[in-house]
C-alpha cells in the first residue's frame, strides 16, 4: 500500500520535486551549515583548550569582542584595504587585457574558436601552486626576466637611476600581476559568451551611416557586453580578495591581505573566534557586489 502511494507520488511530481529540491539540499548542506558553525564560532569566547574556544558555563553564549576588534584594529582594517585595492586593480587588468581577447575570439573565422578557446583554458590544466612558483622564479631579482626588464629601464631612464635589478618579489605589484594571470580566463570567458551574441548586423548599419570603428564600439558594442563585463568582474574580484596562496608566496609580510589573516588567526594564534569573525565579515562584504550584479540583471532582464 505505502508501495504504491510512494510509486504514485513519483509518476506524479515527486520527480520534479527531487530535481528542483537537490540543489537546495545540496547549498544547504555545503554552505548554509558550515556557515552556521562559522558564524556561531565568530560570537564564542577564546579559551586556552581545543578546540580553542567556548559556549556557556562560565562564559557568555555570545560574545560580540571578536567583532569589535575588527572595528578597532587597524591590522584587519588595512588587511580589507589592501585586499579590495588588490583585487580591485587585478579586475581592472583583467578586464583591459581580456576584453580585446574576448572580442578578437568572436571575430576569428569558426573553426579556429575551439582551439584559442582551449589555449585560454589550458593553464587550467597546470597546477595552481605550480604557476605561482613559475612566476616567483620569472620576478626574482637573477632571473633572465627581471634581467630584461631592467636592462630596458636602464636605457629609458637617466643614470642617475639606473637599476641592479628591479624589485618586483614580496610587493602588491607582484600580487596583482600573479592574481591577473591566475584568473584571466574567468574574466575572458563571460565576455566571450557575451559577446558571441551580440547582433554583428548593429555594427554594420552604424559603419554604413557613417560611424568610425570606435564610435561603432563605444556606442553599441561596449553598452552590449556590460553583462559579461560584470560577470567576468565578480568571477574574478569575489575570490581574488579572499586570495590565501598569492599572496602568501609573493605578497609584502607588512600588507597582508585578509585571507592570510585568517589562516594566521586560525593556524597560528588559535583565535577561532577571531578568524571566524574576520571571515564572515569578509563574506558579507563580498555579498554586497553579488546583490548588486543580481539586481542589475534583473532590471535588464525585466526591460527586454
Amino acid at each position: 500500500m505505502q508501495h504504491s502511494r510512494l510509486q504514485r507520488w513519483f509518476d506524479s511530481k515527486g520527480w520534479i520535486a527531487v530535481l528542483i529540491g537537490t540543489p537546495y539540499l545540496w547549498l544547504i548542506a555545503l554552505f548554509l551549515l558550515p556557515f552556521l558553525i562559522v558564524l556561531a564560532i565568530s560570537v564564542a569566547t577564546n579559551t586556552p583548550t581545543a578546540p580553542p574556544f567556548s559556549f556557556g558555563g562560565e562564559y557568555p553564549w555570545v560574545n560580540w569582542g571578536a567583532y569589535a576588534r575588527i572595528a578597532s584594529d587597524d591590522l584587519y582594517l588595512r588587511a580589507f584595504l589592501t585586499s579590495i585595492l588588490n583585487a580591485f586593480m587585478a579586475m581592472i587588468f583583467c578586464l583591459l587585457i581580456g576584453y580585446p581577447m574576448a572580442l578578437g575570439l568572436t571575430r576569428v573565422p569558426k573553426g579556429w574558436r575551439n582551439i584559442l578557446l582551449m589555449l585560454v583554458i589550458l593553464p587550467f590544466w597546470t597546477s595552481f601552486l605550480l604557476r605561482v612558483y613559475a612566476w616567483m622564479g620569472l620576478m626574482g631579482k637573477n632571473s633572465w626576466f627581471n634581467g630584461i626588464l631592467t636592462d630596458l629601464w636602464n636605457v629609458l631612464v637617466p643614470a642617475a637611476w639606473a637599476l641592479k635589478s628591479i624589485p618586483m618579489m614580496y610587493s602588491n605589484f607582484a600580487v596583482i600581476v600573479v592574481i591577473v594571470y591566475c584568473y584571466l580566463p574567468f574574466m575572458i570567458l563571460p565576455l566571450y559568451a557575451s559577446l558571441e551574441r551580440l547582433d554583428t548586423t548593429l555594427n554594420e548599419a552604424a559603419m554604413d551611416l557613417g560611424s568610425r570603428p570606435f564610435q561603432v564600439f563605444w556606442t553599441i558594442t561596449l553598452p552590449q557586453s556590460i553583462p559579461g563585463i560584470v560577470a567576468g568582474g565578480m568571477l574574478v574580484f569575489i575570490p581574488a580578495a579572499g586570495e590565501l596562496v598569492i599572496p602568501t608566496l609573493v605578497g609584502d609580510a607588512a600588507q597582508p591581505m585578509i585571507g592570510k589573516i585568517i589562516q594566521d588567526e586560525f593556524a597560528q594564534a588559535r583565535d577561532w573566534p577571531m578568524a571566524a569573525a574576520v571571515a564572515v565579515a569578509l563574506l558579507i562584504l563580498m555579498v554586497i557586489p553579488t546583490m548588486i550584479y543580481t539586481r542589475y540583471q534583473a532590471r535588464a532582464e525585466g526591460a527586454k
